[in-house]
């Protein structure tokens, strides 16, 4: 049995920004279940305390005199242990974990992720009083960057691993911050945290973790090339023999519709007939014509260039003189949020729009569209894409990083398989968008096989249960170059 130490800077459902979330509120539940003791640790956010529901002072300790306290609570709903750190109130503030209400980053972020990062290795070297030392650390993006750096300066250190959510967040701040946070001069280097002339709190994990991986096996080499790599292409090359991708899984329980709560009706890929329901029930609460010919087209997502919303606009025009109606609901760029809300007074009985979020509305969009799109220019892992197969809607997607890995183009060869789940294009173009739209139409059209490509992805396997024994193997890897 490993002993692990998961360290996050967000974990649902106690405080969620993004996909990190989803992992660390999942992968940890998954490996508890395949008999595993882990303990998640993470900034004593307000929030996330609030939704912890009992906690108590488990520790309270030093580091060059100044004080930090460690308080346990519960991942909700199992007994994973989440152990919250803080200090001077750097994380007992309004806002997300990285950005104030205004938006913009908080300005202290290097000292409050530099003061996590050298609590963890606290905790690891079992230095605060728990009488708990974990075999394994492992770290994700780059707010936990420093600690594999850190604690490869310590001796009889527990193993690492360090995980990559989305390279392109990578947590570098200017040269100044590495004098004021008074780091070991020995980490400014260039196979260190040196890039550029600035520190690179990812690099930390990127160099000195036993084992990197990313969330899907194609990210894991895509990262490796000048178009993905965000400048670090060439150090992830140079460590691609430690460097692999591992396909994150998806909760079952929280989406799966023959159970949904949120839904008008729930079905299975035996009851297909039930989704109509919510279809119905999804254009009458957008005020959408109440039109059974129609097809509905959604899209779930942050309003950003990487997940392809400029060309989702730029189509419109053309997807307008299709019989089908267009579903969106996210938030991002103000310049998308407002074209966006033009069309759809333009077009209210063909094009809803929700700017934000809202978890109900989510599950319905799912349940009820018959496609979704997913033209991301590059792709970490997603899980939009395994919710819309289990819920038997088809997903159009670019191929690329997990899409690539989770959704098998209608093709002659994958229907002749039986594998078949959904539509996938290659160029990031409005044209190739555009294309990937009109042969999903042709597709629907045809029942028989729309409802093959619906069935066949309702039953693959999304949960976090291959990908939980996957990581168990990462993390004896990771403990033998550990002791080599």
């Amino acid at each position: 049995m490993e002993k692990i130490l998961f360290v996050t800077s967000e974990v649902h459902p106690l405080i969620k920004t993004g996909g990190l979330a989803d992992v660390s509120g999942s992968l940890p539940r998954a490996l508890e279940a395949i008999g595993q003791e882990v303990s998640i640790v993470l900034p004593a956010y307000p929030e996330a305390l609030e939704s912890a529901g009992d906690c108590h002072l488990r520790s309270t300790f030093h580091m060059h005199g100044t004080e930090v306290t460690l308080i346990e609570g519960r991942l909700p709903e199992s007994s994973v242990a989440v152990w919250f750190l803080d200090c001077r109130g750097l994380f007992n503030r309004s806002g997300n974990p990285y950005v104030g209400e205004d938006g913009r980053p908080w300005p202290d972020n290097a000292e409050r992720f530099a003061l996590f990062g050298r609590a963890v290795v606290e905790v690891a070297m079992n230095r605060v009083g728990l009488s708990w030392q974990p075999t394994i650390v492992h770290c994700n993006d780059w707010p936990s960057g420093l600690v594999p750096a850190l604690l490869s300066l310590e001796s009889q250190r527990p193993a690492t691993v360090f995980t990559i959510h989305n390279l392109a967040y990578q947590g570098v701040f200017p040269f100044s911050a590495f004098a004021r946070l008074g780091l070991p001069s020995r980490l400014w280097a260039l196979d260190a945290l040196e890039f550029h002339d600035q520190v690179s709190f990812i690099k930390g994990g990127l160099v000195f973790a036993d084992r990197i991986n990313t969330v899907s096996p194609t990210y894991a080499r895509e990262i490796q090339t000048v178009e993905f790599g965000c400048g670090l292409e060439g150090l992830l090359h140079h460590r691609r023999e430690r460097l692999s991708g591992i396909l994150n899984g998806i909760d079952e329980n929280q989406w799966n519709p023959a159970e949904d709560h949120y839904l008008e009706k729930t079905y299975t890929h035996k009851t297909l007939d039930r989704k109509k329901a919510n279809r119905t029930a999804l254009q009458a609460q957008l005020n959408l014509a109440a039109d059974p010919d129609v097809f509905i087209v959604s899209l779930i997502g942050r309003l950003v260039i990487q997940k392809g919303i400029d060309l989702v606009l730029d189509l419109l025009p053309e997807l307008v003189r299709l019989p089908l109606q267009f579903v969106l609901l996210g938030s991002g760029e103000s310049r998308f949020e407002q074209s966006l809300t033009y069309w759809a007074r333009r077009y209210p009985e063909r094009i809803a729009v929700t700017i934000g979020y809202d978890e109900a509305l989510s599950h319905r969009i799912e349940a009820g569209s018959d496609m979704f799109l997913m033209p991301s220019r590059f792709e970490p892992c997603g899980l939009n894409q395994m919710y819309s197969q289990r819920y038997g809607t088809v997903p159009i997607v670019r191929k690329v990083g997990g899409l690539a890995d989770t959704v098998v183009d209608a093709i002659p060869s994958s229907f002749a398989q039986g594998g078949a789940t959904g539509i996938v294009f290659d160029e990031a173009s409005t044209g190739a968008l555009l294309e990937a739209v009109k042969r999903a139409w042709l597709l629907f059209a045809d029942r028989p096989q729309w409802e093959r490509i619906q069935r066949c992805g309702m039953q693959k396997d999304f949960s976090w249960k291959l990908s939980a024994e996957q990581y168990l193997r990462l993390y004896e890897q990771a403990q033998s170059d550990n002791r080599s």
